[in-house]
């Protein structure tokens, strides 16, 4: 009876792999088709379970999977993954018109949105949204739009109320100084380079260090004006035009 015993064990053990199991790889970036070669590379199942829109990843990627990587498994389980939608994540323009610059403002950045260009028309009510074109095209409240689509905006203006302060954005990231010239109900023009910016990830941590026109000689510019921005990651040229400041 023992050795009976010791021998179901042991055949137990054998048929279930007992002991047996190795780490999951990482799915996550890799498109289905690479995803389901490295599976079978590793003798693992792969089931997809959900679908979401993600920025950083390319359409149809892995963006997520259960078990997570290194989990230790046994061989023919099943990964279960979710992947990127193909498609532009889409939303619906809130109603941005006959309210304020500064309500609509708000509404914008909410619903996911990016204000573009600004510019302005003679009304009798000062700053209130008439209204939202993309590519000189009016679109309506409720219109289906791609997460991160640019939105210009016409604004209304009362004559003799047209100028703005120019502000200073040297110092500045260019995320930073398009958000400083939109809240001054400005635009960015040109942004200009220099040989510093080698890569994306220069252009991301680029900084202003010049600007035109210049708060140094323009104190006033016209509501809905460009302002031309020079970038650099060059320390030394930033601190210079942070000197010159002062």
């Amino acid at each position: 009876m023992a050795l009976l015993i010791f021998l179901v064990m042991q055949g137990l053990k054998m048929y279930t792999r007992h002991g047996e199991a190795n780490p999951v790889p990482d799915f996550t970036g890799l498109t289905l088709n690479e995803a389901r070669e490295t599976a079978k590379q590793h003798d693992l199942n792969l089931q997809i379970i959900d679908s979401l829109y993600a920025n950083d990843f390319a359409p149809g990627a892995v963006v997520d999977q259960v078990p997570e990587k290194n989990h230790r498994v046994k061989t023919n389980r099943t990964v279960f993954i979710t992947i990127n939608s193909t498609g532009s994540e889409m939303v619906s323009l809130p109603r941005l018109t006959n309210i304020s610059f500064r309500q609509a403002q708000v509404l914008v950045e909410n619903s996911g949105l990016e204000i573009g260009q600004i510019s302005y028309k003679p009304s009798e009510y000062n700053d209130l949204v008439l209204n939202v074109q993309i590519d000189s095209v009016d679109v309506l409240a409720g219109d289906k739009l791609a997460k991160g689509a640019s939105i210009d905006l016409v604004v209304g203006r009362t004559q003799g109320n047209m100028d703005t302060p120019l502000p200073d954005i040297t110092g500045l990231t260019i995320e930073q100084a398009d958000q400083a010239l939109t809240n001054a109900m400005l635009n960015t023009g040109v942004l200009i380079y220099d040989e510093s910016i080698l890569s994306q990830q220069d252009s991301v941590n680029a900084i202003v260090w010049q600007q035109r026109p210049s708060p140094k000689i323009t104190g006033n510019v016209n509501l809905g004006s460009s302002v031309d921005l020079w970038v650099t990651v060059d320390q030394l040229k930033i601190e210079d035009a942070m000197q010159q400041d002062f």
